[in-house]
């Protein structure tokens, strides 16, 4: 029998499930690891993965076990692009809500940016470096990130911010 992957929402309940289960401490670091895995395997998993655990008020991303950690390393280039994207899409509205005067939403992506920069700092250097400098040439001309850039049409106030947030990275 073929298993069929898990839906978007499928993978974000799941997602959800997992993390308040270790939440609870009724998942051990390791178990956690190797679900996590399983769900990013996929692109859905590894968005909707990240959607639940970078928004929501659960802390594994804060206080993320070094067991997981690795498994976001040994992914590569998929984590960091993910990250990278969150952080960017995160920095944009987070400048957005600001201006409309939603402190709350505000707030929200605010976290969002910073979980994001933190996970940045700890996922491989060369690839986090290397990425970030082709978000960086997509800002400033045309580079492999210019599509995903028009797609949410970020204005430059938008752009600037987003550099400020990868420079914070660096720090």
């Amino acid at each position: 029998m073929i298993k069929q992957e898990p839906s978007f929402q499928e993978a974000i309940t799941a997602s959800l499930i997992l993390c308040n289960a270790w939440e609870r401490g009724e998942l051990s670091d390791e178990v956690l690891a190797d679900r996590i895995t399983e769900l990013i395997a996929k692109n859905d998993g590894a968005r909707a993965f990240f959607a639940v655990s970078l928004s929501s008020d659960i802390p594994l991303i804060d206080r993320l076990p070094e067991t997981v950690a690795i498994q976001f390393r040994l992914a590569g280039e998929k984590i960091v692009d993910l990250t990278i994207r969150n952080m960017a899409m995160s920095t944009a509205m987070a400048l957005k809500h600001e201006v409309d005067g939603d402190q709350n939403k505000q707030v929200g992506s605010e976290r969002i940016k910073t979980r994001c920069q933190e996970l940045l700092r700890i996922l491989d250097p060369n690839i986090v470096k290397r990425r970030l400098e082709m978000l960086i040439l997509s800002i400033k001309q045309e580079g492999p990130y210019s599509g995903f850039l028009k797609r949410w049409d970020y204005n430059n106030e938008q752009k600037k911010a987003i550099l400020k947030s990868i420079d914070q990275v660096a720090r």
